[in-house]
């Protein structure tokens, strides 16, 4: 299991600092496996039943070696982290919003989530103070409070302006797909993820449209977790 946290801290191809200044908005068949029934908040009829973030281990690890998944299928950001015993343990996992329009990101203003290449996380290269950052959604609205307290700037190469942010004004959109292409949090839930865990550096992993859970992650999610009551607070 170690083994398995090693290889998915192990990008060397991060570049030196952050990309630009926008605010913004080969599947390996031997390893992954079918994502369990529960593990997808999409409906049969394109609607997203309510989901909670739950915490999985309260016990003590080492933050530096948190590291991030967040799942295009099933609307999720886990972090994952090594124990005192040098496991590999899932602690949290939060709902998000990802980005209208499926599929990986390729050139500015497609409305997509940039996907991370296997081996090759992204990471979280600057932490923002975004609670006076206004939006123009061009829903009629204007210039409104979008992001939340904190702005996570991740480090996507050939792509700029992607973070982990809040979604004030935008609640209900958390789970689903209606982002401009960052990772959307309920604000409650943005702050406990920055206070509890984020740090600058931090890895993080996009998996693909569709692909399910790695072996590595049906083992950790076993538990049912239990709910933060972070939700609308």
């Amino acid at each position: 299991m170690k083994r398995i946290l090693f290889y998915c801290l192990a990008a060397t191809l991060f570049l030196a600092s952050c990309g630009g200044d926008d605010k913004g908005d080969k599947k390996e068949p031997t390893t992954e496996v079918a994502e369990p029934a529960d593990e997808t908040a999409e409906q049969p009829d394109g609607t997203f039943r309510p989901d909670e973030a739950k915490k999985f281990y309260d016990g003590s690890f080492d933050k530096k070696s948190a590291f991030v998944v967040i799942s295009k299928k099933s609307l999720r950001l886990s972090v994952y982290a090594r124990n005192d015993k040098g496991d590999t343990v899932l602690v949290v996992r939060y709902p998000v919003c990802l980005s209208r329009v499926k599929g990986n990101k390729e050139v500015k203003g497609d409305n997509k989530t940039p996907e991370s290449p296997k081996g090759q996380p992204f990471r979280i290269c600057q932490i923002q103070d975004a609670s006076t950052w206004c939006h123009d959604f061009g829903d009629g609205r204007g210039e409104i409070l979008a992001y939340g307290h904190w702005f996570h700037r991740l480090e996507t190469p050939g792509h700029s302006g992607i973070g982990i942010h809040g979604s004030t004004n935008n609640e209900d959109s958390v789970p689903g797909r209606a982002s401009e292409g960052c990772i959307r949090m309920r604000d409650a839930e943005l702050i406990h993820f920055h206070d509890n865990y984020a740090y600058v550096d931090m890895p993080v992993i996009i998996k693909a449209e569709g692909e399910g859970l790695q072996a590595f992650e049906v083992e950790l999610q076993k538990g049912e977790g239990k709910p933060l009551g972070l939700s609308g607070e």
